[in-house]
């Protein structure tokens, strides 16, 4: 074999020509870039429009260069525009197809700018977008839960602690716990918009430039709030990658909690819920199963958004200023990890909407397990001035009490209980129902359903 088969042969047939191939294929980037097409024709707009002003180029050349990219943006959507490995990224794709359209005019485009700059204002272009995506689909789910929450705002379920029964609450109570989270990562999403929302365009290489640019102008032209204001910094930070996925991790965390109570509740063993034929699948094997497949692949979901995070924090983690082409992995992980949040968020909302709580199921769980054992103290402690330790100490001893006669405490008599605790008088039973439980819950921030209500309408004006 010859020393060329030989090396033909260690590369393999995908990589037939050799070390040039390998290099084509590490180096490239556009099988994955090209997903930030709109916002390099869209930031390729503005600078030309600012060279123009700036008397940097002609009018006629910018304005040539304007509909030119305007065509190029057509055949991308079109899915008629032919993409080439060989010109490595989207901006050299773009700019050679610019100059097969008008000439020689798409060479002045690129005066003032480097790629570094243009891949980083491309790259916060889009993540912006995705931050506002992620916002609506956050509404979206809180909007589904707040119609959940208000249909439930009065019907009594058991919460838990270490998955065990604690005390009753209701179901509206319960589906704000999730609003309130959701609020959190909406939150998180709008102050990372706001800190990454500064233009790069300018910064050029590293260093900046000698042209007089309007950074500015672009900037605003773009929607950005202002322009960065060290070269350095603007080609080298991926922050606001690293805080979308961060804030996407949080979120997707979130609504696989929410999945885990969902494939808990529906099996037959809790039935507290009954998910849509829409958000659920049958077996192959057993045709009595119906299986919770949307809120089991949410609940993985987690794993690739919190392995984007990761990723990207481990890529830059050792680079040292400004730009280093490691920075080319950055855009994967966080075009997954987007594509995952947003089908995540989009499931949940769907199977919230669906869902149908099994009321009677509910009631009756909200009542096993001595749920309303800390009513009973606090009513000791309210109605006989019995210090709360004390109070603890008879509860538990009628407890004690109950389980032994296998019944629940509203189902002893006012005599038994006198045994334990001679004070006690037929009030009692006034707080040991479960609806007088949640009822009685009314410190700002508990399940009552009249604070449900009033958190109900404030979410909704929130949400707008």
């Amino acid at each position: 074999m010859s020393d060329k088969s030989s090396s033909n042969a260690m590369w393999g047939g995908r990589f037939a020509s050799g070390p040039d191939a390998i290099m084509e294929a590490i180096n490239a980037s556009i099988d994955f870039d090209k997903r930030m097409a709109s916002q390099d024709i869209e930031a390729s707009r503005a600078h030309a429009a600012m060279l123009a002003k700036q008397g940097i180029i002609t009018n006629s050349d910018a304005d040539a260069i304007r509909e030119g990219l305007l065509t190029v943006l057509s055949e991308i959507e079109g899915g008629t525009f032919k993409y080439s490995r060989a010109l490595e990224d989207i901006h050299m794709n773009v700019e050679s197809r610019l100059k097969e359209i008008i000439g020689e005019p798409a060479g002045r485009l690129h005066t003032g700018r480097s790629r570094n700059d243009q891949v980083a204002n491309d790259f916060k272009m889009w993540v912006r977008d995705q931050f506002d995506a992620a916002i609506q689909g956050i509404d979206a789910l809180t909007a589904a839960l707040l119609d959940q929450a208000e249909a439930g705002a009065d019907m009594v379920m058991p919460g838990f602690t270490h998955l065990q029964v604690a005390q009753p609450v209701t179901w509206g109570h319960h589906m704000l716990a999730y609003v309130e989270m959701l609020a959190r990562d909406k939150s998180r999403m709008i102050d990372a918009r706001a800190r990454m929302n500064e233009c790069v365009l300018g910064a050029a290489a590293l260093a900046g430039t000698s042209f007089p640019l309007d950074r500015e102008m672009t900037a605003a032209a773009l929607g950005f709030d202002r322009p960065s204001a060290n070269s350095l910094d603007s080609v080298s930070d991926r922050d606001f990658a690293l805080d979308f996925l961060s804030a996407a991790s949080i979120c997707a965390t979130h609504l696989s909690r929410f999945a885990e109570e969902l494939v808990i509740w529906s099996t037959v063993q809790f039935n507290f819920v009954i998910l849509s034929d829409r958000f659920s699948t049958g077996s192959s094997i057993m045709p009595q199963k119906k299986n919770p497949d949307a809120a089991e692949l949410i609940r993985a979901k987690v794993a690739r958004i919190n392995g984007s995070l990761v990723g990207l924090l481990t890529v830059m983690k050792g680079l040292p200023l400004a730009y280093s082409k490691d920075m080319q992995e950055d855009k994967e992980q966080v075009f997954d990890a987007a594509d995952s949040l947003m089908l995540a968020l989009a499931a949940m909302a769907g199977m919230v909407a669906d869902m149908t709580p099994n009321k009677p199921v509910l009631e009756i769980a909200a009542a096993t397990g001595f749920s309303t054992a800390t009513d009973l103290a606090d009513w000791l402690v309210r109605a006989l001035n019995m210090p709360f330790r004390d109070a603890h100490h008879v509860t538990g001893a009628l407890v004690k009490m109950a389980e032994d006669g296998g019944v629940d405490l509203p189902d002893l008599t006012l005599a038994q209980m006198q045994t334990e605790c001679p004070e006690i008088t037929e009030a009692v039973f006034e707080v040991l129902g479960v609806h007088n439980s949640v009822a009685s819950r009314t410190s700002y921030g508990g399940t009552a359903p009249e604070n449900v209500r009033k958190q109900i309408a404030r979410w909704r004006k929130e949400i707008g």
